[in-house]
């Protein structure tokens, strides 16, 4: 009879065991854990006056990052849906987090003054259909005024150095003037001829052409870029009767 309870008692202690056993197995199971959602980055490239976006939307409302590379040769910066980057010297980079919390264009710019006049702007698309836009800048173009004035057709050459105009002509009749520019320089310039025409953000070596009917008067030329009037990037046309 001893024996027997001795049995039944040893097979007690093992069940026991067992049991304590699984439920320390249950406790100590790893439950498995939600994943961190994935945030997408999109790398911004800043060049003198210009961004591009090596994505121009994102199919979510939610967090992106921006990874802003300043490749131009001054100082920028990158503005989205009030986030902005410090200014970043060439060849400098910086990455930003912005949460769009619905979906829409959001505008970017260069906050640097003058940068977002000279084209440093545009829209980041969030779960809609992105805006597509293009520039002239750096490239060839012809345009023609339908201002008519009397007088003879005129010529006038143009040479845009590092920081000047080299004209062929500063004085000039009245009547349709076509000037043929150039940048020679190595720094972006462009040729505003003040309230009659704003020549396009040219690179180096770009060129256009253009026409437009000039009445007898004095006008004022200037680059647009920031600071370069201040280094005496201007020059003044005069135009006879």
């Amino acid at each position: 009879m001893r024996r027997v309870l001795g049995v039944i008692g040893i097979c007690a202690l093992a069940a026991a065991a067992l049991v304590a056993g699984v439920a320390a197995g249950t406790g100590n199971a790893t439950v498995p854990t939600a994943k961190a959602a994935t945030v997408p980055t999109i790398t911004v490239t800043m060049t003198d006056f210009k961004f591009k976006l090596s994505k121009a939307s994102y199919a979510k409302v939610g967090k992106v990052k921006f990874k802003v590379v300043n490749k131009g040769k001054i100082g920028h910066d990158f503005k989205i849906n009030n986030v902005k980057t410090k200014l970043l010297d060439p060849g400098k980079t910086q990455t930003i987090t912005v949460n769009f919390k619905k979906k829409g264009r959001f505008a970017y710019l260069c906050t640097v003054t003058g940068h977002a006049k000279l084209g440093m702007k545009g829209t980041f698309a969030i779960a809609v259909a992105p805006i597509t836009t293009t520039s002239t800048t750096g490239t060839t173009t012809t345009s023609t005024t339908t201002t008519t004035v009397t007088g003879p057709a005129t010529t006038v050459n143009v040479n845009m150095i590092d920081y000047g105009y080299q004209m062929s002509a500063t004085t000039i009749p009245q009547g349709t003037v076509t000037f043929v520019i150039k940048n020679s320089g190595n720094e972006i310039h462009n040729f505003d001829l003040q309230g009659k025409k704003v020549g396009a953000l040219l690179g180096a070596n770009g060129t256009e052409t253009w026409t437009v009917g000039l009445a007898a008067g004095t006008y004022q030329i200037i680059c647009d870029v920031p600071f370069h009037v201040d280094r005496g990037m201007t020059a003044t046309l005069t135009v006879t009767p």
